[in-house]
Order: C-alpha cells, then sequence, then structure tokens
C-alpha cells in the first residue's frame, strides 16, 4: 500500500495543483462534500473540498521526489516536519476511500437518534438546527423546526443532515 502525504495548495489552486502533480506520476486524493449555496435567489448544491486548501498525494516509486512537489505550481509546500514529508496514517486515507463514491464525493450518512440536534446542510432549509423526532421505515428522517414559535416537522433524507453544534439554537439559521 503506497504511502500518503499531504500538500498545502495555494489559494484557489486545486485543479492547477492535482492536474499538475498527476503530470509528474503523482496519485491524487482529494474527498469532496456536497454544500448548498444561494445563487440568484435560488438554492444550489455545490462541490467542495472536504479538506480546503489541501490535497492528498502518494508517488507509485519508493523513492518519491519531494522536492519537485514545492515547486509545482499550485503548490504551496509539502506539510513536513523536521524536513521531512509527514506521512498520513494510512487508515485515515483508506476510511476516507471508503467513504467516497466514485466520483471522489463523500456519502455522509449518519445513524440519528429521536432528540439529536441536527443541521439541514443541503436544499431550501439549508442551514436550519432541529431536532430529530423520529426515523420512517423508508430512511427519511422527521425533524422539528421552530417557524415563528410553532414547530413544524419536516421529512428529510439523512444525507441531507449534519450533526449540529452544541451552541446551535433550534430553528436559527447559521451562516
Amino acid at each position: 500500500m503506497p504511502s500518503w502525504f499531504l500538500a498545502q495548495l495555494k489559494p484557489n489552486a486545486d485543479q492547477i495543483a492535482k492536474r499538475n502533480l498527476e503530470r509528474q506520476n503523482f496519485q491524487t486524493f482529494q474527498p469532496l462534500e456536497r454544500k448548498a449555496r444561494v445563487r440568484g435567489g435560488q438554492f444550489a448544491s455545490t462541490l467542495r473540498p472536504f479538506f480546503p486548501g489541501y490535497l492528498f498525494l502518494s508517488y507509485p516509486e519508493p523513492i518519491a521526489p519531494w522536492s519537485l512537489v514545492n515547486s509545482t505550481y499550485g503548490v504551496a509546500r509539502l506539510v513536513s516536519f523536521g524536513g521531512k514529508p509527514a506521512p498520513v496514517p494510512s487508515q485515515i486515507i483508506a476510511g476516507l476511500q471508503a467513504a467516497c463514491g466514485a466520483d471522489g464525493v463523500l456519502i455522509i450518512d449518519h445513524e440519528f437518534q429521536a432528540g439529536t440536534k441536527v443541521a439541514i446542510a443541503h436544499g431550501p432549509l439549508a442551514s436550519f438546527v432541529g431536532e430529530v423526532e423520529r426515523l420512517t421505515p423508508d430512511r427519511r428522517v422527521l425533524v422539528l423546526l421552530d417557524f415563528m414559535g410553532k414547530q413544524t416537522r419536516v421529512a428529510l433524507p439523512a444525507s441531507n443532515l449534519r450533526p449540529a453544534d452544541i451552541t446551535a439554537q433550534p430553528g436559527m439559521v447559521r451562516r
């Protein structure tokens, strides 16, 4: 199993760095997550790096030309300690790759319990915080949201939800 390392990227240079590293025979891995954004008054789902500004990389040969990484266009630096590239534990990479689909997007499927505080991650209610009322047999989650002082039940797929911050208030929009 190849060793993986971490490169810090220059701002907005993810694709440039990835393309240039792959041209030099490095393998790259950058897990993505789906985020909801408002564009022109409409909600749109976009893909964003799960670790913004960083890219995992590996070299198929036992001895890698690490000096090339720091001089690669789009790369700010190779994360290293004491002058040596710091390897990322293989369990972390294996876990991230297993959690990603074929397109490199993380498939986050939390098991929610009744009473759990959750934040809505996608769709028109993105950023609202509510409380799980119960789970349905078709794998949808019934969430109670506080709209103008009234509790409203909303059925959502579990993939649209994330565990909420402890400090979040029910029904509050977090931006």
